[in-house]
């Protein structure tokens, strides 16, 4: 998605208002999510080292930012890409049980991002991991874990629209659940991306379920590591943003790998070498409990609920100088 500019963009909120209310957002929302998961809040990594296993290698092409440490020759650290794999290792080590969870603020750098209104090399979401029992790995358990996620977002925008009279809701009342083969069943000769806006445009949020794994064209709809996502029990949450009439994914989220799952994911990607790492050797050995977790984009929650034109304006990040003046010309002010 190329820089779009709102034709007469008008920020509801100013610079300092915008700052009250991304605490606003950020606090009743965390919080409520808190309640409707029984998550506690933990502390966590900026940095793992290279040979844990533990950082997210996305699509396996992203460069993690690396660095050397003077007191500890010869490890190479990693600015995490997020934590989809630390906090699993987490719950075992902080003692968590079944229906039990964690949650954090999770920052991270994504040098390789291709930034945009709603892309920025700055990522800052609410990384969160819950226990479930081995029995109830299955679509109804994802299925009541989503509409509790996006139950906390109908109240946190209720939230929003009660202090500032003049922000108008949008979510719907439910939202839709949706596989990516359906979509490509609906849509052939659509792109994945196109195949997004045309459903969420026309449901206005959306679960897109089952990424990462091969669609009956033999491509997939978007790429997905194979060592956390259980890619037959995954999704994202996606938005209807009318401002600048996009699709806004706000939360990616599934059930994570069992050994099977992470087992036959590794020979798909052809990087079975992956399992005798730490973290993935731990899994394969049955030491790991079985999990269920994903991201819930900060930034991009207060954009929307915010009504934004620009992730720059609710996170201070870096931007080329082109979009920093095309911004200042639209009247969207990057911090």
């Amino acid at each position: 998605m190329a820089l779009i500019i709102p034709e007469h963009y008008n920020p509801v909120l100013g610079v300092k208002e915008t700052q009250v209310a991304i605490k606003l957002v950020k606090d009743y929302f965390e919080q409520e999510l808190a309640a409707a998961l029984n998550l506690v809040r933990v502390s966590a990594p900026i940095m793992v080292t290279e040979d844990s296993g533990l950082n997210d290698n996305l699509n396996g092409v992203e460069r993690p930012v690396g660095f050397d440490i003077k007191e500890q020759p010869g490890v190479k650290a990693e600015i995490v890409h997020s934590l989809a794999k630390w906090k699993r290792m987490a719950l075992k080590e902080y003692g968590f049980h079944i229906g039990e969870g964690l949650y954090t603020d999770m920052n991270a750098i994504r040098r390789d991002e291709d930034t945009d209104n709603i892309h920025s090399i700055f990522v800052d979401q609410w990384d969160w991991e819950y226990i479930i029992d081995p029995a109830k790995r299955n679509e109804a358990t994802l299925r009541a874990i989503v509409e509790k996620v996006y139950d906390t977002l109908q109240r946190t925008e209720r939230h929003v629209c009660r202090y500032y009279s003049f922000i108008e809701p949008s979510l719907p009342d439910k939202i839709t659940f949706v596989t990516s083969q359906e979509l490509e069943d609906r849509y052939p000769d659509k792109t994945p991306k196109e195949r997004e806006y045309l459903a969420v445009k026309e449901y206005g949020a959306v679960f897109l379920m089952q990424i990462g794994g091969a669609l009956k064209s033999g491509q997939i709809h978007d790429g997905r590591a194979p060592d956390y996502d259980d890619w037959t029990l995954n999704g994202d949450i996606l938005l209807y943003y009318a401002p600048l009439d996009i699709s806004l994914e706000v939360s990616s989220m599934g059930i994570r790998v069992n050994p099977d799952a992470l087992r036959r994911q590794l020979a798909v990607r052809g990087c079975e070498e992956r399992a005798r790492l730490p973290f993935q050797k731990a899994l394969l050995d049955g030491e790991l409990p079985q999990t269920i977790g994903g991201g819930i984009g900060q930034s991009r929650m207060c954009i929307y609920f915010l009504k934004k034109a620009h992730v720059g304006e609710v996170q201070s990040s870096l931007w080329p100088q082109d979009v920093q003046t095309a911004c200042k010309e639209a009247n969207i002010q990057l911090l």
